[in-house]
C-alpha cells in the first residue's frame, strides 16, 4: 500500500492511500499494457478519477512496453485543477510532472530518453503533428512515430474528440489509450453518426478495464445521492394560452405529449425567469442552509440555455436585490442573510470568446459589478483568472473563502462547471433549460453531490422546464449509470420524507410532550431515551426541510414548532448527552448507547423502529416502579403495532416477550436485569434453528450447508447465492425424490423444488427475523 498505492499530496500536506476501487483499476490498466490493449476506466463523478489517473500515468512509466506516458488534458483544466493537483501529487513522487510550456518543449520532451510523464493539451500535440505530420525523413519525426506512448486522458470524452484521436494514433502507431470518464458514452445514447468515427466510449477507447458506478459510490458514503425536483412554472390558463394562438387542440392529449408541443418562448420570457428566481431566493432558503447563517450556507450554480438567457437572468437578480422588481425578497430570507443571494455569472472561454460586441459589453459590466463587490481588479483580458476566481468562491476550499465576505451564493453558467468542477460546498443545481442526453445530466447533477458535511445529505437539483419530460430522462439516466441501482441514487420523495417526520415527532412528543417536560435529573437510561428520540427527530426534520412542498410557517402552525422550541428542544438534549457521556462507563457494552457525535447513519425505517422499541423496553424493565411505566407501556404497544404491520414474523417474538414484560413477570433470575436486546436474540437465534432444522430434514441437506447459506443469502441478487451449489451437492436427492415422488416425479428437477422450498423458508421466514431492514 505504502509503496504502491499511496501519494503524497504536497499542498495539502496529507498522506492519500487509494481506495480499493482505485486500487483495482490501476492494476487492471498495467495488464492491458502488458497486453498491449487500449480501454477505458469508468469511476463515476466525484470518486477520484484524477488522483487515480495520475497514478495510473506514473506506474506507466515503469512498464518496460512504453517509451513515454502522456496525460492529455482539457486546456482549461490544465492551468486549473488537473495540473495543479498532479504537480502537487509529484511534489513528492519519482517521477517529474512536466506540462509544456510549447510546442518545441513538448517535442524535446518527447524524443528525450528520460522517462518523465508528460502533461500535455491536444492543441500542442496538433502542431506536432502538423510540424513533422509531412516530414518522413525527418529525424525528429522518425523518432516520433516510433515512440511506443501510452496515451492516459482525463474527461476522455471532452479532452479528445474521435476524429482527433485516430489523427494522432495515426501519427503515433505505436500507441496505447487508457480514458477516465465519470459518464460513458453507451449505445442508448451514443453519438450522432458521423461516418465511420466512434460513436461510444467502447469504440473509441477499448473495453471497459474497471468501473465503480455512482451506486457503488453512494454505497461507500464516496460522494451522495441526488434528490431531484420537478417545477412547473406554466399555468394552466398560460399553457392554454399558447395553443390557442397556434391553433392547437390539447384535449385528450397527456402531459408529456403537451410538453413535447410547447414552444420554446413559452420558457424565455421574464415572467417564467422571475418566477424562478421566486423559488431560489424565497422557497430555497433550507437548501442554501441560510438558517446556520452567514459564512455556513451552501453555494448553488443556476444553468440556462444560452448566454443571453444567463445575462438575463443576471440583471433580473440585481432588480430583485435593488427593490426594482415584482418579486421581493422576504424578510425571513433577509433576516438570515442580510446580502442574499450574491450572484455572478461566468462563460466559457470558448462561449465568450465568440460572443458578439454587445455581449463582451454586458460580461464587462458583470466584472465591474465583481470587483466592486470583491475588491477585485479584473477586465476581459482576464477572463480565464476571472473565472478561477469564481470557482475559488464557488468552492470554498480555503479558509478564506469561508468567510461571507468573500463568498458566492450562485453562479450563473451555460456549459461551464458542469463537467469536471469539484465544489464540495454546492449543494444545489437549479436547471432552466432543456432536458439534456444522459452523460450530460449525470455530469451536471454530480457538481452538488461531494461530500461536505454532516448537513449536506443529497445533492440537489431542481429543474424549472418540461417537468414531465425532465422526470423520464433523469430516471433514464439514473438507470443507465448505475446498473440498475436508481433506487439507491435518489432521495426518497416528499411523502415518504414527510412520513419519517412524523413518525420521529410522535416518537419525540411520546418521551418529551415539551422541552420542559425533560429533567436532567432523570434516570440515565429516560435520558438516553430522549436523545435517542431527539436525534432521529433532527435528522427528519433537517431532510424535509429542503423539499419544495415544506412551508415553514404552515408547519411551524400545526406542529408548534416555533424555532424558540427546537433551541429549547436543542438545549435539553445538549444537557442530557452531557450527563449521559459522565455517567456512562465506556467499556461497558450497553445496548442502550447512543451516537455521541450526533451524526446517525442512514438506516432503514424498520431498524429505527426496532431499536426505539428496544429502547421502550428496555427502559420499562430498568424501572418496574416507574410512574410513567403505564404511559411507556402504552407506547410501545403503539410502536409494537407498527413494527408487526411490517414485520409481523419479528413481531410476534418482541410481542411475546413484551407480554411477559408487561404482565411483571420476569424472563431471568431476580438478580440479573433482563436485557431485552439479547434476549429477542436469543429468541431469533432459537427459532432460526428451528427453521433450519425442519427444512434439512425435508430437503435432506446439511444444516451446516444451509446455515452457511443464509448468512450470506442476498435476495436481490441475480442467479446462484453464494453456497447455494455446495449445498445441492452435498443433497441426498435420491431419499428427497423418493419421498416426494408425486410432487417431482422426476429426478432432474430435484433442485428445482428444493431451491423453490428453501428460497420460500429464506425469505418469508428467515430473513424477516435477521435482517431488520427486509
Amino acid at each position: 500500500m505504502i509503496t504502491e498505492f499511496s501519494v503524497l499530496d504536497a499542498d495539502h500536506k496529507a498522506i492519500i492511500l487509494l481506495r480499493p476501487y482505485q486500487i483495482h483499476a490501476i492494476l487492471a490498466v498495467e495488464q492491458a499494457v502488458r497486453q498491449r490493449q487500449s480501454g477505458y476506466v469508468w469511476h463515476t463523478t466525484g470518486s477520484g478519477k484524477t488522483l487515480t489517473s495520475y497514478k495510473v500515468a506514473r506506474n506507466l512509466l515503469r512498464s518496460p512496453a512504453l517509451d513515454k506516458t502522456i496525460f492529455i488534458v482539457d486546456r482549461i483544466d490544465l492551468d486549473q485543477q488537473t495540473g495543479t493537483a498532479f504537480k502537487s501529487y509529484a511534489m513528492n513522487d519519482v517521477v517529474e510532472v512536466n506540462d509544456t510550456d510549447n510546442v518545441s518543449d513538448l517535442v524535446r520532451k518527447l524524443t528525450a530518453n528520460d522517462r518523465d510523464l508528460v502533461i500535455t493539451t491536444i492543441q500542442k500535440l496538433n502542431y506536432v503533428m502538423k510540424r513533422y505530420g509531412d516530414k518522413e525523413d525527418n529525424r525528429i519525426a522518425k523518432k516520433l512515430r516510433n515512440l511506443n506512448i501510452g496515451f492516459v486522458v482525463d474527461e476522455c470524452h471532452r479532452a479528445v474528440t474521435p476524429k482527433k484521436q485516430q489523427e494522432i494514433t495515426k501519427f503515433f502507431p505505436k500507441s496505447l489509450w487508457y480514458g477516465f470518464t465519470g459518464t460513458p458514452i453507451f449505445a442508448e445514447n451514443a453519438r450522432d453518426e458521423f461516418g465511420d468515427m466512434p460513436r461510444t466510449t467502447e469504440e473509441q477507447y477499448g473495453p471497459r478495464l474497471h468501473e465503480y458506478t455512482v451506486k457503488e459510490a453512494i454505497h461507500d458514503k464516496a460522494v451522495l445521492g441526488f434528490q431531484v425536483e420537478y417545477i412547473n412554472t406554466l399555468e394552466k390558463n398560460s399553457i392554454v394560452d399558447y395553443f390557442d394562438q397556434s391553433g392547437i387542440d390539447i384535449d385528450g392529449l397527456s402531459e408529456h405529449e403537451i410538453e413535447a408541443k410547447l414552444p420554446r418562448e413559452a420558457y424565455e420570457n421574464d415572467e417564467h425567469k422571475l418566477k424562478v428566481i421566486d423559488q431560489i431566493v424565497n422557497y430555497s432558503r433550507h437548501k442554501f442552509k441560510l438558517t446556520r447563517g452567514p459564512g455556513n450556507t451552501y453555494s448553488a450554480i443556476l444553468t440556462t440555455r444560452s448566454i443571453p438567457d444567463a445575462q438575463r437572468y443576471y440583471e433580473l437578480f440585481n432588480e430583485v436585490k435593488e427593490g426594482k422588481s415584482s418579486v421581493k425578497i422576504s424578510e425571513k430570507t433577509k433576516s438570515l442573510v442580510s446580502d442574499f443571494p450574491k450572484v455572478a455569472v461566468t462563460y466559457s472561454l470558448n462561449e465568450t470568446e465568440e460572443t458578439s460586441f454587445e455581449r463582451q459589453s454586458q460580461y464587462k459590466q458583470i466584472i465591474q459589478d465583481y470587483n466592486e463587490t470583491f475588491n477585485t481588479h479584473y477586465d476581459l483580458e482576464q477572463v480565464r483568472a476571472f473565472n478561477q476566481d469564481i470557482n475559488n468562491r464557488l468552492a470554498r476550499k480555503k479558509d478564506i473563502y469561508r468567510t461571507r465576505s468573500e463568498q458566492l451564493d450562485i453562479v450563473i453558467v451555460v456549459d461551464r462547471l458542469l463537467t469536471g468542477f469539484d465544489s464540495p460546498s454546492t449543494a444545489i443545481l437549479f436547471m432552466d433549460r432543456p432536458p439534456a442526453k444522459p452523460h450530460h445530466l449525470i455530469q451536471a447533477f454530480s457538481r452538488t453531490n461531494r461530500i461536505y458535511d454532516k448537513d449536506k445529505q443529497y445533492g440537489q437539483i431542481m429543474t424549472f422546464q418540461y417537468p414531465s419530460q425532465y422526470q423520464e430522462a433523469v430516471e433514464n439516466a439514473f438507470i443507465l449509470y448505475s446498473n440498475g441501482g436508481e433506487s439507491a441514487i435518489q432521495a426518497p420523495g416528499w411523502n415518504e420524507s414527510y412520513g419519517r417526520f412524523q413518525d420521529a415527532y410522535e416518537r419525540l412528543i411520546s418521551v418529551a410532550p415539551s422541552p420542559e417536560s425533560i429533567d436532567i435529573n432523570d434516570d440515565v437510561d429516560t435520558l438516553k431515551l430522549f436523545v435517542k428520540a431527539y436525534q432521529e427527530f433532527d435528522k427528519s426534520l433537517g431532510a424535509i426541510q429542503v423539499y419544495s412542498e415544506f412551508d415553514e410557517d404552515v408547519f411551524e402552525q400545526q406542529y408548534n414548532l416555533r424555532p424558540e422550541v427546537i433551541e429549547s428542544y436543542h438545549g435539553k438534549y445538549e444537557n442530557a448527552l452531557e450527563k449521559i457521556r459522565e455517567q456512562i462507563d465506556e467499556d461497558e457494552e450497553d445496548d442502550l448507547t447512543i451516537d455521541f457525535d450526533y451524526q446517525l447513519s442512514e438506516v432503514g425505517k424498520q431498524q429505527i423502529d426496532y431499536e426505539y422499541l428496544m429502547l421502550l423496553m428496555q427502559t420499562i424493565v430498568n424501572e418496574p416502579n416507574s410512574q410513567n411505566r403505564i404511559k411507556r407501556i402504552v407506547d410501545a404497544e403503539v410502536y409494537l403495532t407498527k413494527f408487526k404491520d411490517n414485520n409481523p414474523k419479528l413481531g410476534e417474538i418482541i410481542e411475546d416477550i413484551f407480554s411477559t414484560i408487561k404482565d411483571g413477570n420476569e424472563l431471568a433470575p431476580a438478580e440479573n436485569t433482563l436485557n431485552v436486546a439479547s434476549e429477542i436474540e436469543k429468541r431469533i437465534d432459537e427459532r432460526v434453528s428451528e427453521l433450519v432444522h425442519d427444512l434439512s430434514e425435508s430437503l435432506y441437506v446439511q444444516e451446516d450447508d444451509l446455515h452457511y447459506l443464509i448468512e450470506n443469502y442476498k435476495p436481490e441478487k441475480a442467479g446462484k447465492q453464494t453456497g447455494e451449489s455446495n449445498l445441492l451437492e452435498n443433497m441426498d436427492k435420491d431419499r428427497y425424490l423418493e419421498e416426494n415422488r408425486k410432487k417431482v416425479q422426476k429426478k432432474f428437477r430435484v433442485k428445482k423444488f428444493a431451491k423453490q422450498a428453501y428460497t420460500d423458508v429464506i425469505e418469508s421466514e428467515i430473513l424477516p427475523l435477521t435482517n431488520k431492514n427486509f
